[in-house]
């Protein structure tokens, strides 16, 4: 009988999550292990990141609302006197389901404002919004991008995609890869005499840009005394702002692929690109290809991108363009001037001087190591899980990646040989001994460490 009314313990637990999502609280726990870690000498100053998709829990979409059920009816019944069964009622369509919240959200309106008040209900009230606007007749339509007579639809950055989970946002990366839920931010060790453990976990919103993700890496890094010289990254998180913020508040070199530049002429490599202009900042001018000088400079300008670094705009004159014999290969403006957009010279030495470094095979084989983090990422997603949360809210889902990395890293300690030394060398795969075996000469990174 005291089994009976013992109330368990999940309550502890459910209080104990509760606290470590106030203020920064979780990104602590991994302090403890990577403390001990800095004290044995057993961590490589040499991090790497990577960011993966996770789902929001549960595994519902959109269109899985909760049905009223005057509209979904029962199970069909049975005639037994003359053994015919009564179709089940057809399922809701959009609008069915839009009067139907509307219809409550009024109920609760004339019950007053208590009733209208909680995050649920102002949820509610936000998904109608983004779903349904109304026609001249003040008649509900289902809102799609191609909406006539207003906007199409929200961006995916504040709008709601399942309503069980209000901070869920959706995105998408190329034509293949979508979901709904957050992103997980993964930085580890890639030093080669020491085990790989993970040092930062970061959660963020589906829609948030990688580069943005970036300062706080390092700002926790530099709490924990565990900043690196250098930082390997993928092109996501490789914006000039960025890289400069990194190297003059921290002094940390972000090594990673930079984006070309975004020109037609560029893009196309046909034409004068913007590399192609001889920018003079002191005299604030560019001359082109063909000697003309700009007539025109301003800015630096801001731009509507988070991520983007500000623009200079320097212009060319019409008299200069026209009778220009090389001018279709400058612009097709109508007005037949060229105008050329650049950074300023800070960021724009610091593009120059990382774009030739980047070519030269030394960067390569050093940036190569990166590649690894792609299996820390699959360890988390096919081992452990963490497609899908396990909580509702961001906070909560930041907590579970928290103690996936915590576990991670006690797992790969607990691998180390008793004397604490480093593991041993990889064995070689059965195609680098394939090239081996028939003297094919492989890339350096391909190597096993000790070869």
């Amino acid at each position: 009988m005291a089994m009976l009314d013992d109330p368990g313990f999940h309550h502890v637990l459910a209080d104990v999550r509760d606290d470590l999502t106030e203020g920064d609280r979780a990104d602590c726990l991994p302090d403890l292990v990577l403390g001990r870690l800095k004290e044995a000498a057993q961590y490589g100053n040499a991090p790497r990141s990577a960011q993966t998709p996770r789902m929001s829990w549960p595994r519902r979409d959109l269109t899985c609302w909760r049905n009223w059920s005057t509209r979904t009816g029962g199970a069909a019944t049975a005639d037994r006197s003359a053994g015919a069964r009564t179709p089940p009622s057809p399922r809701p369509g959009p609008l069915d389901t839009g009067n139907d919240a509307v219809r409550l959200l009024e109920h609760l309106y004339r019950r007053g404002a208590d009733h209208t008040s909680g995050p649920r209900i102002q949820a509610l009230r936000q998904i109608m919004v983004q779903n349904y606007p109304r026609n001249a007749a003040g008649h509900l339509r289902w809102r799609t991008a191609e909406t006539e007579g207003g906007p199409g639809l929200p961006s995916s950055s504040w709008a709601i995609v399942p309503p069980y989970d209000p901070s869920a946002r959706y995105a998408r990366h190329g034509h293949i890869i979508s979901w709904k839920g957050f992103a997980a931010h993964l930085t580890e060790t890639c030093a080669p005499d020491g085990p790989d453990v993970i040092t930062d976990v970061a959660t963020t919103a589906a829609t948030t840009h990688d580069s943005q993700v970036l300062p706080g890496i390092h700002a926790r890094l530099s709490r924990r005394g565990l900043l690196p010289a250098e930082h390997l990254v993928d092109a996501g998180y490789t914006t000039l702002p960025h890289l400069e913020q990194a190297t003059r508040e921290h002094r940390v070199t972000v090594s990673g692929p930079l984006r070309s530049n975004p020109t037609r002429q560029q893009r196309h490599n046909e034409g004068f690109a913007r590399d192609d202009f001889h920018i003079e900042h002191d005299r604030q001018q560019l001359t082109c290809l063909q000697g003309q000088v700009s007539q025109s400079w301003h800015g630096p300008y801001p731009t509507s991108s988070l991520t983007a670094a500000p623009l200079i705009a320097a212009r060319f004159a019409k008299s200069q363009c026209r009778p220009c014999p090389a001018r279709t290969q400058c612009t097709t403006s109508r007005e037949s001037t060229r105008t050329v957009g650049f950074p300023p010279r800070e960021l724009r030495d610091l593009e120059v001087r990382l774009r030739a470094e980047q070519q030269t095979p030394e960067w390569r084989t050093r940036y190569a190591v990166r590649s690894g983090v792609e299996g820390t990422v699959n360890e988390f997603a096919v081992g452990h899980g963490m497609r899908r949360c396990r909580y509702r809210g961001q906070r909560r889902a930041h907590i579970q990646h928290v103690l996936t990395a915590r576990s991670v890293n006690i797992e790969r300690l607990s691998a180390l040989p008793p004397t604490q030394e480093a593991p041993t060398a990889r064995r070689p795969t059965a195609f680098q001994n394939y090239l081996d075996q028939r003297e094919i000469t492989r890339p350096k990174s391909w190597r096993t460490p000790g070869t």
